[in-house]
């Protein structure tokens, strides 16, 4: 996915001075910018419509911007999301994650932070065009459709989940840490204090492991990172 042309983007966001100056200043950089101001107006653009990003207020009137995620998620598998959550409220944006968020940005951001911010986004969701698949006794992870299959049946990732799962399975064996996982699938350093990796970790493996409590696909190094098993049944 590129922005080489216009980029549709859905922003839910009820602040209306931010919301058209995000308009505007995405406007300039190839993307063509709907407002929703409520989680009930967001969902319904959704429906029908077609956007390749979505950007989600956390605080909205009406259905808040966490269960407006989930709706959207459950009916919109592959659209990423970037929430906007308060500062520092790790809470609010670990629950985000939880749903399906792809990304988060504090408020108050600055507009180039949320310009990189969208176009790694775009940069990780884009379809390399090759039809690898890497096969790891009962999971698939299929580079070419961009899914991972256990024992033939799809798993439930998003785009982002997606990309962290094939950078292990790409280095098995490697313990990988998680500012080198970040680094490959968002294109920046992961804040040393941000926990955001071990959630998608979690949501992985609660696909492709047959015991979450017990994994054997993706194990923990303590203090290190993780690490994708080369031999599994």
């Amino acid at each position: 996915m590129s922005c080489a042309v216009t980029c549709r983007l859905l922003l839910v966001e009820d602040d209306p001075r931010l919301a058209e100056m995000v308009k505007d200043y995405l406007g300039e950089n190839g993307f063509d910018v709907v407002i929703a101001t409520s989680g009930e107006d967001g969902l319904a653009r959704l429906s029908g419509n077609s956007f390749q990003l979505m950007i989600l207020d956390i605080m909205l009137p009406g259905i808040d911007g966490l269960e407006v995620c989930r709706r959207a998620r459950a009916d919109h598998q592959e659209l990423p999301i970037l929430m906007l959550t308060a500062k520092g409220d790790a809470m609010d944006r670990i629950i985000g994650l939880e749903l399906g968020a792809d990304d988060y940005l504090p408020k108050p951001f600055e507009p180039r932070e949320l310009l990189a911010r969208l176009k790694a986004i775009l940069r990780r969701g884009t379809t390399t065009g090759s039809s690898d698949v890497l096969r790891f006794g009962r999971l698939d992870v299929d580079v070419g459709a961009r899914e991972a299959r256990l024992e033939g049946t799809r798993c439930d990732l998003t785009a982002h989940q997606f990309n962290l799962l094939e950078a292990m399975a790409r280095s098995p064996g490697r313990v990988l840490s998680r500012e080198l996982l970040m680094e490959q699938v968002k294109g920046e350093t992961l804040e040393a204090f941000d926990r955001s990796i071990d959630v998608h970790i979690s949501r992985i493996r609660a696909e492709i492991e047959d015991d979450v409590k017990a994994p054997k696909r993706v194990v923990t190094v303590r203090g290190a990172g993780y690490v994708f098993a080369r031999t599994q049944d």
